[in-house]
């Protein structure tokens, strides 16, 4: 018996079907997952109004993504819930990797101090599910969750989109200016608009098993190649709040999906890997490693995110982290087109970047699973003796993947960005986050809007065509390791322990997008801040 209990939200009758007057929605979100959510969520920090069509009344079904990533995690503080997120799960940033019975070697993923979020934590899907939709209800005026209101058919325009709406008291049409379709691997809007993924299906299957128990497991990612207790394939142990612990165990492609899903075969499974005990299954499933995507992520008005745009083999964390990343991307370019500050061609820069993400998903998910599942006789000699190295050898361990796990992609050289010097952070990196003060952190500060911020410098000393229009945009902002700064009218951080200023580069300022990645690098007297903005904008 799962240990969540799932309670379903209230349907209530849309204005269309209530005699109130249909309004045009500037956004339509088909899907409340979480990419749904967080994408309502961001809307709603922008002023934007949206509306959110799920075709069910309760969180997701099953753990499924459990691994949020240190960037996903600064997503979700910025929405609202990251704090909440951390608390709740299970932090890990070590993992180990096993070779039948011996560990060949491990790996810290943040060794570093000073960041507010850790590497990864292991939080059950319907856990974040339940915090996004709590944090969209503090938004009544301007997000409107509708539960059980089925999409039916998707008709865009130049102008815009109208959705075909079944409920439980009818069927109704609703206009929209935007529809972000984040309804998941089996997209019924990519369908209605008969729209494919192009990529590769490979021909083996993985079990995931929820295991409720009483254990002393570290929290760690532990994997196996080739483990005692599963002859020849591999396995994944991971901890879960609510002493539920993830087991996945590779099955093979010949084995019968429903067949293996029974408990009777699933219990005998999970003794041979943690023992006789007294274990009880949450939740089986068993999956098929894809990496498709589809051509384009922008179709006119409909925009694609999420698992509907892309898939890939859970390993490696890239699914939900991807996703959540993805409108991160859109909706600050969506809601400047909306309120008329860019044009409606900032849009293709979403196309751009985040299909630049997947494809390195992707190519991380397909050599990952070329290396834990080879299929020929050479793949198999050469996986083995990259395992047998990398006991004692550095260069062996960089080959070995059981799943690289989810790092934000670099948007460098990208059209939005402008180019600099090499001296700090490069344009299209994600900016690290950092103490300033006491208990504050740097990205409590960036996010939702464009920042000029200034290290240890005046924010009036940057760059050429600083036009009167670039400062009334601009947030102004200075990072200082002198304790006694003050400026009048911009916001002074102070780095205490050294962190910020190291990271950022004495001297260096920075246009921060609202997505907070890295738009643009000066130094004093350098650099054109208005062309960068523009650029950055998709006014240029």
């Amino acid at each position: 018996m799962p240990r969540y209990r799932y309670q379903p939200f209230s349907y209530r009758t849309p204005p269309e079907l209530a005699g109130g007057e249909p309004t045009r929605a500037p956004v339509v979100i088909v899907g409340a997952g979480p990419v749904g959510l967080a994408a309502a969520i961001d809307c709603a920090l922008q002023g934007i109004r949206c509306v959110v069509l799920d075709d069910n009344d309760v969180v997701s079904l099953g753990s499924r993504a459990i691994c949020w990533s240190k960037r996903t995690l600064e997503i979700m503080d910025r929405l609202g819930i990251g704090e909440r997120m951390v608390a709740k799960g299970v932090t890990w940033k070590v993992g180990r990797l096993f070779h039948r019975d011996r560990e060949v070697w491990n790996f810290d993923l943040l060794p570093e101090e000073g960041h507010k979020m850790p590497a990864f934590i292991n939080l059950q899907q319907y856990y974040v599910e339940q915090y996004l939709v709590e944090r969209a209800m503090q938004f009544p005026e301007l997000i409107d969750l509708r539960w059980k209101n089925r999409v039916t058919g998707v008709e865009s325009s130049a102008s815009g989109v109208r959705v075909s709406v079944e409920t439980p008291d009818g069927s109704y049409d609703l206009d929209a200016d935007w529809l972000v379709a984040c309804d998941g691997a089996r997209s019924p809007v990519r369908s209605m608009m008969g729209l494919d993924f192009a990529g590769r299906v490979f021909e083996e299957r993985f079990l995931i098993a929820d295991v409720e128990m009483k254990a002393d497991f570290p929290p760690e990612r532990w994997f196996w190649f080739e483990p005692p207790f599963h002859p020849g394939q591999s396995a994944l142990l991971h901890k879960q709040p609510d002493d539920i612990y993830r087991i996945d165990l590779q099955l093979g492609w010949d084995a019968d999906p429903e067949e293996e899903k029974k408990p009777e075969n699933v219990i005998p499974r999970i003794e041979k890997v943690i023992g006789h005990r007294d274990f009880e299954l949450d939740w089986v499933s068993v999956y098929t490693f894809q990496c498709r995507r589809l051509d384009r992520f922008v179709h006119g008005r409909v925009v694609f995110a999420g698992d509907s745009a892309h898939i890939v083999s859970p390993f490696g964390a890239r699914g939900g982290n991807g996703g959540i990343q993805d409108v991160d991307n859109l909706v600050w370019k969506l809601a400047m087109i909306v309120k008329g500050q860019a044009p409606e061609s900032l849009i293709a820069t979403y196309d751009e970047e985040r299909i630049h993400g997947a494809d390195e998903n992707i190519l991380n998910s397909s050599r990952a699973t070329a290396f834990m599942t080879p299929k020929t006789e050479m793949e198999r000699i050469f996986r083995d003796s990259v395992l047998d190295l990398a006991a004692d050898h550095e260069f062996a361990r960089r080959l070995v993947n059981s799943g690289r796990l989810s790092r934000p992609c670099s948007l460098a050289g990208m059209s939005l960005q402008t180019s600099a010097e090499d001296g700090g952070i490069e344009p299209g990196t994600a900016v690290p986050d950092a103490p300033v003060g006491d208990g504050d952190w740097l990205l409590n500060h960036l996010g939702g809007r464009f920042v000029l911020l200034a290290v240890d410098a005046d924010p009036s000393e940057v760059g050429l065509g600083r036009s009167e229009d670039a400062k009334n945009e601009l947030l102004e902002m200075i990072v200082s390791s002198d304790p006694s700064r003050t400026a009048e009218n911009v916001k002074v951080l102070y780095d205490t322990q050294g962190f910020a200023v190291s990271r950022l580069g004495s001297g260096n300022f920075y246009l921060i997008r609202p997505d907070q990645h890295v738009a643009a690098r000066f130094r004093a007297g350098s650099g054109n801040l208005g062309s960068a903005l523009s650029r950055a904008t998709g006014r240029s």
